[in-house]
């Protein structure tokens, strides 16, 4: 191992299968029965209400991200406002990659449980958990263009199969289900989080800038691309899953086998299954891919223990931090479910996407910033802190309890760097 740079090689491809691959994941396997349970026939027009919601947040982050040439992603925005500061932001960051990683890990054992008796249970489901960590790990330190290119292949096989069965379901049952009344405030404002959990992801493409040609003019439309086809997708999906099956799933953790089942039998079950397979193991990959960079960002600075800084000189890839993102993730996915963690990695990000915002005017470069820019990115803000209000006391809590990890390795770095001084 080595300490350097890692060489730009990622385009717009890559960027858009780092944050489609970020943002379309468990949410869309997991979610179709419980918010139709909840929101009826209004579900399928809770994505594009929250989708232009979350455009408030995702307009001022990309000029942010664009700002910022580096890897790192907010563990270098955050730094604008000092050291500390920036050291939390990255960690907050990490924490929520970790949880987002651990929750999507336990909707794929639920669907392998179609396919393996038992794998969302007991040694089998910590075995497969364990695996699957294991292998992307061991993918992402083999290098970034073979981890790029698997990214883009799973893309397509998941989004594919999504796209046809819901255009054909929704074509075989016109008429369509009316939609049900809007849902008071109250209502709305409780499945806002895990609603929300569907968009987040999309910053995947912006935490390894540092190896991305051309950043400033390729993050901002690789997010805005992936978030216009996402919302598309999430629609059509969830209008096909209320419209051919009014009465729920028979399994509420893995919804869309039924509606597979539904259109085609069996062989439709199996295609649907696999498409979800190919969506998480895409949400892994990504995973792994991007969040190990904040921690190489965090070491290379001095932050955390310099050992996290280190590349592999052969893959050139920071092999340490990878491992590292493995472990950590591993045991949150061994130890908690979907909704929990996936309520806790939304919470930590919207802390995030707060201070990425407010970083713009601290950017470095001579930019103008304009009234809209104060505009947007303070209704930014706004949405971000109303979405954070919504978290219960218990997702703070674990969030404050995976922090503190952070805080004990950036005092051992400072300790280090101390006793080196």
């Amino acid at each position: 191992m080595s300490d350097g740079k890692l060489p730009r090689r990622i385009g717009l491809v890559g960027s858009v299968a780092l944050a489609f691959n970020g943002a379309v994941a468990a949410s869309i396997f997991a979610l179709p029965a419980s918010l139709a349970a909840d929101f009826g026939n209004f579900s399928p027009w809770l994505f594009p209400i929250v989708g232009f919601a979350a455009l408030l947040i995702i307009i001022p982050f990309t000029w942010s991200a664009a700002a910022f040439p580096d890897s790192g992603g907010p563990a270098i925005y955050g730094r604008v406002f000092g050291r500390f500061a920036g050291f939390e932001l990255g960690w907050i960051y990490y924490v929520a990659r970790a949880t987002a990683f651990a929750a999507n890990a336990n909707v794929l054992t639920a669907y392998l449980a179609r396919w393996i008796a038992g794998a969302d249970q007991g040694a089998l489901r910590i075995a497969l958990l364990l695996g699957t960590t294991a292998l992307f790990a061991a993918i992402n330190i083999a290098g970034v263009r073979k981890a790029i290119g698997l990214l883009a292949s799973l893309a397509v096989i998941k989004s594919v199969p999504l796209f046809i069965a819901a255009i054909v379901a929704i074509a075989l049952t016109f008429p369509w289900p009316a939609p049900a009344p809007i849902p008071t405030i109250t209502e709305f404002e409780a499945g806002l989080l895990i609603v929300f959990y569907a968009f987040v992801g999309f910053e995947n493409a912006v935490i390894p800038a540092g190896e991305t040609k051309n950043p400033s003019a390729v993050l901002p439309r690789a997010i805005l691309i992936t978030i216009a086809v996402t919302t598309l997708l999430y629609f059509l999906v969830q209008l096909a899953f209320v419209s051919a099956l009014p009465g729920g799933a028979t399994d509420e953790k893995a919804p869309l086998i039924d509606l597979g089942a539904w259109l085609a039998g069996s062989s439709g079950a199996a295609l649907l299954t696999l498409a979800a397979i190919a969506s998480l193991s895409g949400s892994l990959h990504g995973l792994m891919t991007s969040a190990p960079r904040v921690t190489y960002a965090l070491g290379a600075l001095g932050d955390l223990p310099r050992w996290f800084a280190r590349v592999q000189p052969k893959f050139e890839t920071p092999a340490n931090s990878i491992l590292f993102f493995a472990l950590f993730s591993a045991a949150l996915a061994l130890t908690g479910s979907f909704v929990w963690l996936a309520v806790v990695s939304t919470l930590a990000r919207m802390i995030v996407y707060i201070v990425t915002i407010a970083a713009l005017p601290r950017a470095p470069g001579d930019r103008r910033l304009g009234i809209r820019h104060m505009l947007v990115g303070g209704l930014g803000i706004l949405v971000c802190v109303w979405a954070a209000a919504q978290a219960d006391a218990k997702a703070w809590i674990t969030l404050a309890a995976l922090s503190a990890i952070g805080l004990l390795l950036y005092a051992l770095a400072a300790r280090r760097g101390s006793m080196a001084g």
